[in-house]
């Protein structure tokens, strides 16, 4: 099909093309002198993208599930009791893999649709008067039902109870697109990858990790060996790998930290929250509604949609593929066939935007969802007229 091919599905995202030439290098020799110089400062950039001063980032040729794997085995023995929020796909997924790897896994059931319960956390805290639980994870951007949950009042109920667990959060679909605080939060272990807000291709692992979680790295006694901390510790002190690092996306990555430097990571989020206030504004005007069940869920970088009960997602999804070359998310799992999900995050502008609610708006004509055509993009259009994007202060 002619032109260009419409991708807004909440990752991969769109890989920019300056991103995309910086990747096109030469092989190199991963252990020469110079190549330092590459390794050392994304290490000290991607700090600033989590904002933590005193923490660690680890690099692994991995997807997030990999820095998932990575957090687990590095702080947590075998039978520990970790403490999960499940309300979505991917919460759903981390919940799995700790379940498959051995530990103790108590489930905190929420409505899809909801996030993370600060204060049921707060009161399974303080009832541990012996502190079984090492561990509270959260999702901080649940993609499957596009739903964000406060991370900050998750730490101010640990913290409430009085309760020393680690915080693990995913933040995969959040990092460099939500504001997101680690040294702030109390976040121990905050988990990404490459494919979304960092816009580059999947490949990269990437893991945010506190001295309270390096500390209790040497006492876990889970069996690593690839994701291992100390190994990776050690190479990575003077700017190498314990094994042969992915050299284009390391590349690729040096200059997505640049346009993020270039725009400024205060800028982004207010971006993010522009465009996908846009796309809620189509939604209303369509007749339809989020998955997310009230405002204080909505997530900026995804927007999940429900479609009427006698429709099904699918559809939506393959006639807007097949017909108006426009990739949507899917619906998964417990939301498979009633929701398609728009995501907006990366490297995307206004413009853009429109593009796929028009393509959104016709597949969904198409297919007999009784929307008006214009609708949702009138709306937006309007949405992004009166409330133009107020640039934030770059910090010093």
């Amino acid at each position: 099909m002619p032109g260009r091919h419409f991708l807004f599905v909440p990752g991969p995202t769109n890989v920019p093309e300056r991103v995309a030439r910086a990747m096109v290098v030469p092989m190199e020799d991963h252990r020469s002198p110079k190549f330092p110089e590459l390794t050392l400062p994304l290490f000290q950039d991607l700090k600033k993208i989590y904002k933590t001063k005193d923490g660690q980032v680890f690099l692994f040729p991995s997807s997030g599930t990999g820095a998932w794997e990575s957090a687990f085995n590095n702080t947590l023995s075998p039978g520990d009791k970790v403490l999960m929020s499940r309300f979505g796909q991917f919460s759903h997924l981390w919940i799995d893999m700790a379940q498959r790897m051995g530990f103790d896994v108590q489930i905190l059931e929420e409505e899809w649709g909801t996030g993370v319960k600060p204060e049921k956390i707060e009161e399974i805290l303080r009832a541990d008067k012996s502190h079984q639980i090492k561990a509270v994870t959260a999702t901080h951007n649940e993609t499957a039902t596009g739903v964000a949950s406060d991370i900050a009042a998750v730490r101010k109920a640990m913290d409430a109870a009085g309760h020393p667990a680690l915080l693990f959060v995913d933040a995969v679909s959040s990092l460099g697109s939500l504001d997101f605080r680690q040294d702030e939060w109390g976040v121990d272990l905050a988990v990404s990858g490459s494919q979304k807000g960092l816009m580059l291709p999947a490949g990269l692992g990437v893991l945010g990790v506190s001295q309270k979680a390096l500390a209790a790295s040497k006492t876990a006694t889970s069996k690593r060996c690839y994701f291992d901390f100390d190994d990776m510790i050690k190479a990575n002190a003077t700017g190498y790998f314990p094994y042969t690092p992915p050299l284009p996306l390391l590349y690729g990555l040096r200059e997505s930290l640049k346009m993020i430097e270039d725009e400024g990571l205060e800028n982004i989020f207010v971006r993010h929250s522009h465009l996908a206030g846009g796309v809620r504004a189509a939604v209303k005007a369509w007749g339809l509604t989020p998955c997310a069940k009230e405002p204080k869920w909505y997530s900026d970088t995804v927007t999940a949609i429900v479609v009427p009960p006698q429709f099904n997602a699918v559809q939506v999804i393959s006639t807007a593929y097949s017909r108006y070359n426009l990739s949507l998310g899917a619906g998964l799992s417990q939301v498979a066939g009633k929701v398609f999900r728009i995501g907006h995050l990366g490297d995307l502008n206004e413009l853009m935007v429109l593009g796929a609610l028009a393509g959104a708006e016709m597949a969904m004509a198409d297919v007999g969802i009784p929307v008006t055509l214009g609708s949702g993009v009138g709306a937006a259009q309007s949405f992004y007229r009166a409330a133009a994007p107020v640039k934030a202060e770059k910090a010093a």
